[in-house]
């Protein structure tokens, strides 16, 4: 293995005022392709390095949750309302691999004024709700919904703030969240894709209520916010920000017992309850290379999260570990676990977690073609989904930007599903969809645009997945490319 030959390099900054010159200086390495290493001063500065990429990881789940409720105020929205899309989203919304053929209905809660009402409706023919509601550290409290505690009967959830010691009123579905604030993510099934499916789908969504309960017996109107049209983003901000975000969020949740271990590993870093964070232009700079050097980390951890595979010969696997899958749905209360370094690798590249993951719904993505290739989006792929798919409701894939795992940019839309309108099925019933810059010819309608210049990646989603998935009686196989 050929070691690296480092150069060290003296930087100075000129700052000019009228009178004088100040030449401040540090050091830099500068390795043999010509990237920038960060070289601390002294020990100390080490330190925070260290600790700065530490918090990155340890922080990814809160950070990514606090920057929903960040893009929500700039909406013109805040907690306790419901922000929702009224048709499908487009890349507009540039959050974390967000679903493109559903209808979100998103309330968020903050309960630091007391307990807060969740009501969900029963299912209404073809109109039904699957999600979960997570507190601010993205564990799922409760699954809602038919797949969820009330069974399609609906009900009225009483999302309670942490340590809450009076007995919850009768009538109500008490859950107790470890902190302030959180949010559901509520997804209203389609059934064709048709305008009139969507508008079916969002009115049965709006019947969604949020309210304190302190104002139960006559409860005001919920607020519903449309962001349709509005860019909306919780793509991870891989510099100072994120120290910014998480300050934010330690500020107003309780510490868990869990993390206590991170309270001098922050206020090294300068953050620290009941304290402003403030950083000079030093301590910026190190927060900056600490979180590329953490981004690069995980990037390069991402690729272990898809082994095993899910289906045995293939690149598909759960965009998860098992072990932060049993960390989520035990609440964290697992002995001897607490995933935290994999937790960050998934929380990089998605939102939510469900209660009981394969429930409601099951999720399968891959980064790579049938020949061990990345996605590269100048190049044309062809998926073939054999016919009889093991679920209830439906099934869809969707194409994401590789780096930010959000929907490409500029696209007409991102993904193809079971409920697209016009969708070509082959003689058997299977579908064959086509991923590429260029749709080939005759395949418009089973094609998924993407960007010539960028990687990208896949995500499969199947809503009431049955036995037969999971038993795989039915298989997917892998994406090849067409040449």
């Amino acid at each position: 293995m050929k070691s690296r030959i480092l150069i060290l390099v003296t930087v100075c900054f000129l700052v000019s005022c009228t009178k004088s010159t100040k030449i401040n200086e540090t050091s830099v390495v500068i390795d043999t392709t010509g990237t920038a290493v960060f070289k601390p001063a002294d020990f100390e500065e080490q330190i925070v390095y260290n600790r700065a990429i530490e918090a990155v990881i340890w922080g990814m789940p809160a950070v990514n949750s606090e920057l929903l409720h960040e893009s929500l105020l700039k909406a013109k929205g805040d907690y306790n309302q419901i922000i929702f899309w009224s048709g499908l989203i487009s890349s507009k919304n540039q959050t974390l691999t967000p679903n493109p053929d559903v209808i979100y209905i998103n309330p968020l809660y903050d309960t630091r004024q007391g307990p807060v009402v969740l009501e969900i409706p029963p299912v209404e023919g073809v109109s039904s709700l699957t999600g979960s509601l997570d507190d601010g550290w993205q564990t799922a409290i409760e699954d809602l919904g038919p797949a969820g505690f009330d069974k399609g009967k609906g009900g009225k959830y009483l999302i309670l703030p942490p340590n809450y010691k009076d007995v919850p009123p009768i009538g109500y579905i008490p859950l107790q969240s470890s902190t302030y604030t959180g949010f559901a993510i509520l997804r209203s099934n389609l059934t064709d894709g048709s305008p009139n499916d969507i508008k079916r789908a969002v009115e049965y969504g709006k019947k969604v209520k949020i309210y304190p309960l302190s104002e139960a017996d006559n409860p005001p109107p919920t607020a519903f916010v449309d962001l349709i049209d509005v860019p909306f983003s919780n793509t991870i901000p891989y510099n100072v920000h994120f120290f910014e975000v998480l300050n934010q969020f330690v500020q107003r949740e309780p510490w868990l017992t869990r993390d206590l271990a991170m309270l001098d590993q922050l206020k090294t870093i300068g953050i620290e309850k009941g304290k402003i964070f403030q950083a000079d232009a030093r301590r910026q700079e190190i927060l900056n290379a600490a979180i590329k050097d953490a981004h690069h980390w995980i990037d390069s951890k991402y690729e272990k999260i898809f082994t095993p595979p899910f289906y045995e010969g293939t690149n598909w696997a759960l965009p998860a570990s098992q072990d932060v899958v049993k960390a989520i749905m035990s609440n964290y209360l697992a002995p001897n676990l607490y995933p935290v370094d994999e937790r960050a690798i998934s929380y990089s590249m998605a939102y939510f977690s469900a209660k009981k993951l394969g429930t409601g719904q099951y999720y399968l993505m891959t980064i790579k073609d049938k020949d061990g290739q990345e996605f590269n989006g100048s190049k044309l792929y062809k998926l073939h989904l054999p016919a009889k798919v093991p679920i209830k409701l439906y099934w869809s894939v969707t194409a994401y930007d590789r780096e930010t795992h959000a929907l490409i940019l500029g696209m007409k839309y991102s993904s193809r599903a079971s409920t697209t309108p016009g969708l070509q099925k082959n003689a058997d019933g299977s579908v064959d969809i086509y991923f590429g810059a260029t749709a080939p010819a005759g395949k418009e309608s089973n094609w998924v645009p993407t960007d010539p210049k960028r990687k990208f990646e896949l995500l499969a989603r199947f809503y009431g997945p049955e036995k037969g998935f999971f038993d795989k009686v039915w298989k997917m196989g892998d994406a090849e490319e067409v040449k």
